[in-house]
């Protein structure tokens, strides 16, 4: 059994931990022997290349067995002695490396922050903890969660796509979803600013959700984006999916972003049929528009057949459930999500960056310096990796006084001409009055290592269909629909109005269960063949 407990969900396991068929402490064993045959070495500084990196998911930074041997512990005493030990009752999660926990290292996959040691934990990490979750770690990202890939990391080898291990597995939360995918831990924490918990999740074939900013608290969370960021869980199934936004959701004192709305028991339906309900398709997501590198022009380019039609096949199942599909849902200001993100979340990473200067925390210059003035520059610029040091310059560029009305006032003003775009069709006295639109997660499956990465503009195009919701701030899911002709995991997304996570995880988990046992759900990661 103790080989078969990395394959459970974690409502399984929860499941056998309070009805005492296993211990939390045999669980945590398990994944714990599976994951050093399984990952290779941590990400380190010193990570020089080797060839056996290639043979490896390699998705932690920091391992935290201690912890979570006191954890497990705490589960099996509360069980024993028949008190309540949590929804997550013994299941192992990671944590991407970007959330604060006390007394282990919170790197951002940055050395800036390579010598820094929380003094507190993350209200979402707390609260994981809290519900009986066993912390297997921190998990690898792009650096300050800057890019799509997670080859930005200053702690190498980055994380490998557990499907292909020369393919990437998408980023930011790039270890999150590895992690998941590789079955290392069944849940993982992630984060999303532009995509970075739906893409991988789409490229490592899991389930991946967004939900409403504001929804999950964002106190411990590195910031890059303020206005953003999403925490968020990612997970092998929809329910798994469920099961930790319902721990992690929630009001917080020491957030005042977080939505003071009430969390509803995502459990209680999500299994009830989908018949009546309106599920869009919008010609505005099948398709991207991008700077030609060459000319410079924009060109519009129609997504891969593949990837399209997984989205039909998809809408055809929920047509079979009885939804209603309703086509030529136009979002015009899909086109100019990219955009807008590269100057807002510039402005905001150069702000939030500032704090990382030598004194306070982190990184400081070992070498001699005249002058505070000096020690900032020394200490950013040999602590900073290329993707931080690029936000900087264009954030403060684009916020001067003398552009910002050109580029960061016009950027928020089409902001809110993508919001539009959204309380529009999901107006439920409106012309469309949609439950959720149905759109691909990614204009392409995952692409090589190293195929993209360099290329800071078409990398961030891989995330032109989903940062629409970020910017939003409207809840949106992605889960597996299928395998492109070369065996990479294709993924689907449903987007939803404000705080509609009920439903859209309603809606998920119809598709998962109508697909249940469809030839393509027999598949394994090429990491789990040999087990």
């Amino acid at each position: 059994m103790m080989t078969e407990l990395t394959d459970y969900s974690a409502f399984k396991l929860a499941d056998l931990v309070k009805t005492k068929q296993v211990s939390a402490r045999e669980i945590l064993q398990a994944h714990l022997q599976y994951i050093e045959k399984a990952d290779g070495r941590p990400g380190s500084l010193d990570g020089i290349p080797s060839a056996d990196d290639d043979k490896k998911i390699h998705a932690f930074i920091t391992h935290t067995e201690a912890i979570a041997l006191r954890q497990a512990k705490q589960v099996d005493e509360k069980i024993a002695k028949g008190e309540d030990a949590g929804l997550l009752a013994g299941v192992p999660f990671t944590v991407k490396d970007i959330f604060c926990v006390k007394d282990t290292p919170s790197t951002a996959a940055s050395r800036i922050l390579a010598n820094f040691t929380a003094p507190y934990t993350a209200t979402p990490v707390a609260r994981l903890a809290a519900a009986g979750g066993l912390m297997l770690g921190k998990v690898n990202l792009d650096e300050f969660t800057y890019g799509s890939s997670s080859e930005s990391s200053a702690f190498q080898p980055s994380p490998r796509n557990p499907w292909d291990l020369s393919k990437v597995p998408g980023g930011s939360s790039g270890g999150s979803a590895a992690a998941v995918a590789a079955h290392e831990g069944a849940l993982s924490l992630g984060t999303d600013t532009a995509g970075s918990i739906r893409q991988p999740a789409a490229f490592c074939g899991v389930v991946g959700m967004k939900p409403t900013y504001g929804r999950v608290s964002r106190y411990g969370l590195i910031a890059f984006g303020s206005s953003l960021d999403c925490p968020g869980p990612l997970a092998r199934t929809v329910k798994d999916a469920a099961l930790m936004l319902q721990v992690i959701a929630g009001a917080d004192k020491a957030d005042a972003t977080a939505a003071m709305k009430d969390v509803p028991d995502y459990l209680k339906d999500i299994e009830k049929d989908i018949a009546g309900m309106r599920i869009g398709l919008s010609p505005d997501y099948f398709r991207i528009t991008f700077p030609d590198p060459e000319s410079g022009e924009y060109v519009e380019q129609e997504l891969p057949t593949e990837i399209q039609d997984a989205v039909y096949r998809t809408a055809e199942v929920y047509k079979a459930l009885g939804a209603t599909i309703v086509e030529d849902v136009p979002m015009p200001n899909t086109r100019y999500g990219i955009p807008v993100y590269f100057v807002i979340s510039r402005v905001e990473a150069a702000s939030n960056l500032h704090r990382f200067d030598g004194v306070k925390y982190g990184y400081r210059t070992p070498e001699q310096v005249k002058d505070l003035t000096e020690m900032y520059r020394r200490s950013r610029g040999e602590g900073f990796g290329l993707q931080p040091k690029l936000r900087i310059l264009m954030g403060m560029y684009v916020s001067a006084a003398q552009y910002a009305e050109q580029y960061y006032q016009r950027a928020l003003k089409v902001r809110s001409l993508i919001r539009n775009d959204f309380e529009i069709v999901f107006d439920p006295g409106g012309l469309y009055k949609l439950d959720a639109l149905l759109t691909p997660t990614t204009p392409t499956t995952a692409f090589g290592m190293a195929a993209v990465y360099g290329d800071s503009v078409m990398m961030q195009y891989a995330d032109q269909l989903t940062v629409p919701a970020n910017h939003a701030g409207v809840p949106g899911i992605s889960i597996p629909a299928g395998f492109s002709d070369d065996g990479l995991p294709v993924g689907v997304q449903l987007l939803g109005a404000d705080f509609s996570e009920a439903k859209l995880l309603r809606i998920a988990r119809a598709f998962e269960m109508a697909t249940e046992t469809d030839e393509w759900r027999t598949k394994k990661p090429i990491v789990l063949e040999g087990e």
